[in-house]
C-alpha cells in the first residue's frame, strides 16, 4: 500500500477534473465555430453536462473501484463488454497523445519563432510522450500533482485571454460581431468543430478511477464533479470569447490560434511580449500535465481489466512498490510513439493533420461513453437494491430522459467527427473513409486481443469444471 492512500481530498479532486476535462489544445476549434459557440454552450451545458454529472456521481459513488468506467460497465454488462470499454478507453489516449505533441511543436515554434524541421518535430513529440510516461510511472502523487499545477496554469490562460479579450474590445471592437443573433446556435460555417465542445466537456468520470485514493469520496466526488463542471463551464465560455475579441473566425488556425491570439490582445499591452511568451509557456505546459492525467486514468483502468484476464496481461502489470500500473503506461507511449513516426511520413499541413489525428482518436474515445450511459440505465434496473449514496435527483421517466439525451449528444458528436459535412447534407467519403478504416481496424484488434486473453483464461476454469 502507498503513502497516497486516502489522502486526495475535495480540493485535489476538484483540481484533478478541472485538469483533465479542461484542455486549451482544443479551445481554438470551439472558437472556429464563430460566435454562436456561445449558444452551443449554453445549450451543451444544459441538456449535456448537467445530466452527465449526475449519472457519473451516481456511478462514482454507488460503484468506488480503481477501473472507474469499465467497472460499471463490467457490472452492467459482463466481461467482454467492460474489456471493449476498457480497450478503447485505454487506446485512445495513445492515439490522442500525438495529436496534443503535434500541437506543442506547432505552438512552440511560432512562440520562439523557430523553423523546426518535420525531424525535430517528430523527435520532440516522442520526447514529451515519454516524459509523460515517466510522471505516470514514478507514483501517483507526482501524477496528481501534475494534475494539480496543471488546472491552476489552465485557469491562469484562460482567465489572461478573456480578461485581455474584454480590454481588447474595449478599445479596439470585437473582431467578430457579437450579438443576440449572432450567438444563436447555428449550423453554418465551422460546424464541422462542432463535436470539439462535447469532447471539450467530457472526462468528469476519470476521478473515480481513483476511488481508493480519494478521502471520503461518496461525500467528496458528488461536490466535486458538480463544482468542476461549474468552473469548466465558465472557464471554457470566457477563453472562447477572449480568442473571438482577437481573432476574425476565418483566422483562427487550429495549432498557432492561440498563440496568434495571445499576440494580437497583449501586442499594446505594457511588457506585451512578456506576457505573450509567459502565458504561452504556461499553455505548453498544461498541455504536458493534460495527457499525465487522461494516461493516469485510462491506465488505470486498462491495468484493472488485464488483472481480470480480459485484455493482454502486460498491460495489467504493476510496479512492485508504487502500484502505478507501468505496462500500460509504457504501451501508451509505444501506440503514441508509432503514431507519431506515422505522421513524420505523412506530414502536409499541420492543421489538417492535427485535425485528422485529433477527429479519429475522438471517435475512438467517445464510443466508451455510449456504453457508460446505457450502463447507468442497466445498473438501474439489474442492481436496483444497491445502495446510492448520491442517487439521480430524478423519476424513472426523467431519468431516462437525461441518459437518452447525453447519449443522443455523444452519437451526434460521433457521426460529426466521421463525417464533418453531414449537417449540410454532404459526405465526403475521401475524408471520411480513413477515419472509418482507422475506427474499425482499432475495434477489430481489440476483438482479437479480448478473445485471445479471454480464451485462455476461460480454459482452465474449464478444465478443472471437467475434472471435478
Amino acid at each position: 500500500m502507498t503513502s497516497s492512500r486516502h489522502t486526495i481530498g475535495l480540493g485535489g479532486q476538484i483540481l484533478f477534473i478541472l485538469c483533465a476535462v479542461l484542455i486549451i489544445d482544443t479551445l481554438t476549434a470551439a472558437a472556429a465555430l464563430g460566435p454562436s459557440v456561445i449558444g452551443w454552450w449554453a445549450i451543451t451545458l444544459v441538456a449535456f453536462v448537467v445530466p452527465y454529472a449526475l449519472i457519473a456521481t451516481e456511478l462514482g459513488t454507488a460503484y468506488p473501484a480503481d477501473g472507474g468506467l469499465y467497472d460499471w460497465v463490467k457490472r452492467a454488462f459482463g466481461d467482454k463488454m467492460a474489456a471493449r470499454t476498457s480497450w478503447l478507453y485505454w487506446i485512445n489516449v495513445g492515439l490522442w497523445m500525438p495529436a496534443v505533441y503535434i500541437l506543442f511543436a506547432g505552438m512552440a515554434s511560432e512562440l520562439f519563432d523557430l523553423e523546426l524541421s518535420l525531424a525535430a518535430q517528430v523527435g520532440l513529440c516522442i520526447l514529451l510522450t515519454w516524459l509523460t510516461v515517466w510522471f505516470c510511472n514514478v507514483a501517483v502523487d507526482i501524477g496528481v500533482g501534475i494534475s494539480k499545477i496543471g488546472a491552476l496554469l489552465k485557469m491562469v490562460v484562460i482567465l489572461a485571454l478573456g480578461v485581455a479579450g474584454f480590454i481588447y474590445a474595449k478599445e479596439h471592437g470585437m473582431a467578430n460581431e457579437l450579438t443576440w443573433q449572432s450567438m444563436l446556435p447555428s449550423f453554418e460555417g465551422g460546424v464541422g468543430f462542432l463535436p470539439a465542445i462535447i469532447y471539450n466537456l467530457l472526462g468528469l468520470e476519470l476521478v473515480a478511477c481513483l476511488g481508493r485514493d480519494l478521502k471520503d469520496p461518496v461525500r467528496s466526488m458528488p461536490k466535486a464533479m458538480l463544482l468542476a463542471s461549474l468552473a469548466i463551464a465558465l472557464l471554457y465560455v470566457f477563453g472562447t470569447l477572449g480568442i473571438l475579441a482577437a481573432l476574425p473566425v476565418d483566422q483562427v488556425g487550429l495549432v498557432a490560434g492561440l498563440t496568434d491570439a495571445l499576440k494580437v490582445l497583449f501586442a499594446d499591452l505594457p511588457y506585451g511580449q512578456f506576457w505573450v511568451m509567459g502565458l504561452g509557456i504556461l499553455g505548453l505546459l498544461t498541455l504536458i500535465s493534460n495527457m499525465v492525467s487522461w494516461t493516469m486514468g485510462s491506465s488505470r483502468a486498462a491495468a484493472e481489466s488485464a488483472q481480470a484476464g480480459e485484455l493482454p496481461a502486460l498491460l495489467g502489470y504493476r510496479h512492485r512498490r508504487l502500484g502505478t500500473p507501468v505496462g500500460a503506461n509504457c504501451l501508451t507511449g509505444l501506440v503514441s510513439t508509432l503514431v507519431i513516426l506515422c505522421y513524420g511520413l505523412l506530414a502536409q499541413d499541420n492543421d489538417e493533420l492535427f485535425w485528422t489525428v485529433f477527429a479519429f482518436s475522438s471517435t475512438v474515445f467517445l464510443l466508451p461513453y455510449l456504453l457508460m450511459f446505457a450502463a447507468f440505465l442497466r445498473l438501474r434496473l439489474k442492481d436496483a437494491r444497491h445502495p446510492r449514496p448520491f442517487p439521480l435527483p430524478a423519476s424513472r421517466p426523467l431519468a431516462w430522459l437525461l441518459t437518452g439525451c447525453s447519449l443522443l449528444f455523444i452519437l451526434g458528436a460521433l457521426l460529426l467527427f466521421i463525417f464533418p459535412q453531414l449537417a449540410e447534407g454532404i459526405i465526403d467519403w475521401q475524408e471520411s473513409s480513413p477515419l472509418l478504416l482507422g475506427l474499425g481496424l482499432t475495434l477489430l484488434l481489440g476483438e482479437v486481443l479480448i478473445h485471445r486473453r479471454l480464451g485462455r483464461t476461460a480454459q482452465p476454469k474449464i478444465a478443472r469444471h471437467t475434472a471435478g
